[in-house]
């Protein structure tokens, strides 16, 4: 039986961006056999090759020069050096457009017109081009023109008044997430875009610009908290670990160490109730219902708090694993790595690497049935493919 294609295989996307948010949708695109290619400026490259240490190491421990922060987001793709700046260059990267399916670009505004490479001047070249552009604050308002990044927009967006220790507790105040979190949904958003897109194409046999902003994907972002004010008019404030709508659903220190506790629905709590000793507490009028457990949350929580600290963490998860009450430890990385469960879905992966021999990179959490993902390449080299490349679009004799 011949092996079967990989859902993108013969799509070619043309990446013009740099640092996270356009890598991320390109390379979810290249895990699902797209031919992506990453152009980037000569001698430098994507801003991130530099965002170390830590860097890759080769065989003998020595630094390769190649930072783990780049490494985490553009494997599967091919690397061409090309000098956008120049005239023979634009003129090199509108020549390769007119030959691709999708160009991804997080340029500022109106950022690429002076080279020709904006979605118009390109759309005239080919029309079924999907242009997907990332910036900041979008294509259009009164932010427009400014550069985001992401912890700003953390800021800005939200998500930073209600993430960290409530503001009358020790240690209360603003906290940013510990990963650039609008920086990841919005090249999550901006691959379900692009894949919708490419379905219309089918239709129509159009392309279109995307036009995706990291504020608007990290107000949609907020999900429930949104709609916890849009419904209340009273905007939700920092719970620290707790939940704003669902209790029990938080942290608790237990005599040696601490566990997450998620009864999301009154059976689970009721099921928590008995584990911990305390089936009177699953029947009390104010904790019946998870509605009752909110209005009452700071006596019931204190109550918790005192018996869960009468027994060990790893005996608390096991009483109430048993019983299918949500339940877990919170795990630094290396511990997360050695868990059974992320070692039996290989989550680790490791790939051949031309300087270092090979190169850990971390497995696309997407599992087909029929076409899984291939690791197919390591992040490349900067510019490691420009001969290939070139060669294959017939421009070989072109100045980069």
């Amino acid at each position: 039986m011949n092996e079967r294609l990989a859902p993108l295989d013969g799509i070619k996307v043309l990446d013009l961006s740099r640092v996270l948010a356009g890598p991320w949708c390109s390379q979810n695109l290249a895990d699902l056999g797209a031919d992506v290619i990453k152009v980037e400026r000569p001698d430098t490259g994507d801003d991130t090759r530099s965002w170390g240490p830590p860097y890759l190491k080769d065989a003998n421990g020595v630094d390769t020069g190649e930072a783990a922060y780049y490494l985490s987001t553009n494997r599967n793709k091919r690397s061409i050096a090309i000098d956008i700046a120049s005239p023979d260059g634009a003129d090199l990267v509108r020549e390769m457009a007119a030959r691709c399916d999708i160009l991804v670009e997080n340029f500022k505004v109106g950022g690429l017109k002076k080279y020709g490479l904006d979605y118009e001047t390109i759309k005239a070249i080919n029309p079924r081009l999907i242009y997907c552009s990332i910036t900041g604050f979008g294509q259009t308002g009164p932010l427009a023109s400014l550069p985001g990044y992401d912890f700003m927009i953390q800021g800005m967006g939200g998500l930073m008044s209600i993430t960290g220790e409530r503001d009358d507790l020790p240690g209360g105040g603003p906290q940013k997430a510990g990963v650039a979190v609008t920086d990841i949904i919005t090249g999550m958003y901006a691959a379900v875009a692009i894949l919708g897109a490419l379905q219309e194409r089918n239709r129509s046999g159009l392309g279109q610009h995307i036009d995706l902003a990291l504020l608007d994907c990290h107000v949609a972002m907020l999900a429930n908290q949104n709609l916890n004010y849009m419904t209340s008019g009273i905007a939700p404030k920092r719970a620290g670990n707790a939940h704003q709508n669902v209790v029990p659903y938080q942290v608790f220190a237990s005599s040696d160490g601490h566990l997450i506790v998620a009864t999301g629905n009154d059976s689970q709590y009721r099921a928590y109730c008995q584990a911990i000793g305390r089936p009177d507490l699953a029947v009390h009028p104010d904790y019946a219902t998870n509605s009752q457990r909110l209005v009452n949350r700071v006596v019931l929580i204190k109550e918790l708090e005192t018996i869960m600290k009468t027994r060990t963490r790893d005996d608390w998860i096991a009483a109430l694993q048993k019983v299918g009450v949500p339940c877990g430890p919170i795990n630094n990385i290396e511990q997360v790595f050695a868990n059974p469960q992320v070692k039996a879905r290989e989550i680790w992966k490791t790939m051949p690497h031309p300087l270092a021999g090979t190169t850990p990179t971390t497995a696309s959490p997407i599992r087909y049935s029929e076409t899984p993902i291939q690791y197919r390449m390591a992040p490349p080299l900067l510019g490691q493919h420009t001969d290939e490349i070139l060669k294959e679009l017939g421009l070989e004799h072109r100045a980069r």
